[in-house]
């Protein structure tokens, strides 16, 4: 029979295989993590592309151009204007401005005086008075106040309401009814309710709905100005800028609070309107997107409605009331107080949409030279909120091609029967930014064969002097 290994002898023998293995190992003879081999070379920092940089959105970006880039040619630039409204497609109603942005100067003008019908290049007016107010940087509350076993649903000017959850990266949309449910839900929850009745409160706002100045056959693109909406007061979930509307875009909001609160199991026995009671419990609160996103939104997409309700903003702001005589007058008062000489014009609605509104090609393009003047910061938003030419907006399918101005022309545009706008900026070939208007109130056939004209005439401001 063999004898055992002693204790002692086998440790001895493992640490000796041991530290043979560790050898190897140092060596790379045998797998392991040790080596006697040179340290790898710490790796390069991964490469980017050059200017591979998060840019800021188009929409917020204006460009740095240098105020040294030569000034076009008045002589030149009147030439240009008197080809344009020499033009008979365009009737015998056309007012143009050319100004030099830097210094103000007139570079070219035609019937620049004369009151016209301003389509919704007036819009420009309602986002001047928006942005110029304290009310550029205010969000709009929509908010839920108890009292017993009724809820009021309070609103506060908030028409881009969502049905459901809020989305906080979008305007329209930013604040939700099915957020406040659950706010509201949970207030009731503590105290042990289950049975609620809705009210709306939509006294923020008073008169008509829609200015009386809208003719019929416009109403398509146009709904009821309300303190609260969903979706801007359509009747759908997708947007529109032509309907179809709800015919109470309030007590719409109130019936959709209502089957969000029935969600979370909360008996709704009616919707009613009504409204807050003093001092009732404020038992939630949901917030809109900045007045001066919503201002760049209703610039961009040229929403009617939309401007309509900012225009009553502005006069509660005012301390006026939430009507569209009120709205007018404040809007009118806020730009006037800017330095502008409104001497003439009129204003119907705050949209433009209306009938009989009046405005100079002079007063447009003064109005446009306030948004992009350094000593009113706060109106930059305004210029960056109209569309770019050839890229978005009520733009985006014009200067396309190789018309020059394609990119380098914000502006906002106006359309009527017989009337097409366009007043905003452009930048030409040599880097100078021009402040430009170009207004007709009495085309004859199709208002749209305009639009060419206009265009042509811009993208040759852009050119110059390549054109030249």
């Amino acid at each position: 029979m063999t004898r055992s290994a002693r204790p002692g002898t086998v440790v001895v023998v493992l640490l000796g295989l041991l530290g043979g293995y560790l050898a190897f190992d140092a060596l790379d003879v045998v797998p392991g993590m040790l080596t006697t081999a040179e340290p790898w070379p710490q790796a390069a920092p991964f490469p980017t592309a050059p200017g591979a940089v998060e840019a800021a959105p188009p929409e917020t970006v204006f460009p740095v151009l240098p105020q040294s880039a030569p000034v076009p040619d008045p002589t030149d630039i009147e030439s240009r204007v008197a080809d344009l409204v020499a033009k008979k497609k365009l009737g015998s109603r056309v007012g143009v401005v050319v100004e030099d942005a830097i210094t103000g100067e007139t570079l070219g003008a035609a019937d620049d005086d004369r009151p016209m019908t301003p389509a919704s290049s007036q819009k420009l007016l309602t986002g001047v008075a928006a942005l110029s107010s304290p009310l550029a940087d205010k969000t709009l509350a929509t908010t839920v106040v108890r009292s017993d076993d009724t809820l009021t649903l309070v609103g506060g000017g908030d028409m881009m309401l969502a049905a459901g959850k809020g989305r906080p990266g979008e305007v329209n949309g930013r604040a939700g009814l099915g957020d406040l449910a659950d706010q509201v839900a949970g207030a009731l929850d503590a105290t042990g309710t289950k049975k609620v009745r809705v009210a709306v409160d939509d006294t923020l706002f008073t008169g008509p709905g829609i200015a009386p100045a809208v003719e019929k056959a416009n109403k398509a693109y146009i709904g009821i100005a309300a303190p609260l909406g969903v979706n801007i007061g359509l009747a759908g979930d997708s947007y529109s800028s032509n309907g179809p509307w709800s015919p109470d875009p309030a007590m719409r909001a109130g019936t959709i609070f209502a089957d969000r609160l029935r969600d979370q199991g909360i008996e709704v026995s009616g919707v009613v309107r009504g409204v807050a009671p003093d001092g009732a419990e404020k038992v939630g609160e949901v917030r809109s997107a900045p007045v001066s996103e919503i201002t760049e939104f209703f610039l961009h997409t040229s929403n009617n409605t939309l401007t309509e309700v900012v225009g009553r903003l502005v006069a509660v702001q005012a301390g006026e009331p939430g009507s569209t005589e009120a709205a007018t007058h404040a809007v009118k008062a806020a730009v006037a107080g800017l330095g502008v000489d409104l001497d003439g014009a009129e204003l119907k609605d705050c949209s433009g949409l209306g009938e009989g509104s009046r405005l100079s090609a002079r007063q447009l393009a003064d109005v446009v030279e306030l948004t992009i003047d350094p000593a009113h910061p706060t109106l930059r938003d305004v210029a960056v909120g109209m569309p770019v030419g050839g890229l978005n907006g009520t733009l985006y399918d014009r200067f396309t091609g190789d018309n020059p101005a394609r990119g380098l022309v914000r502006a906002k545009t106006g359309s009527l029967s017989k009337t097409r706008a366009l007043a905003g900026t452009v930048v030409t070939a040599d880097q100078r930014q021009l402040v430009f208007v170009v207004l007709a109130d009495s085309i004859p056939d199709y208002a749209g064969n305009a639009l060419p004209i206009y265009d042509d005439f811009v993208g040759s401001l852009a050119a110059y002097p390549a054109s030249g």
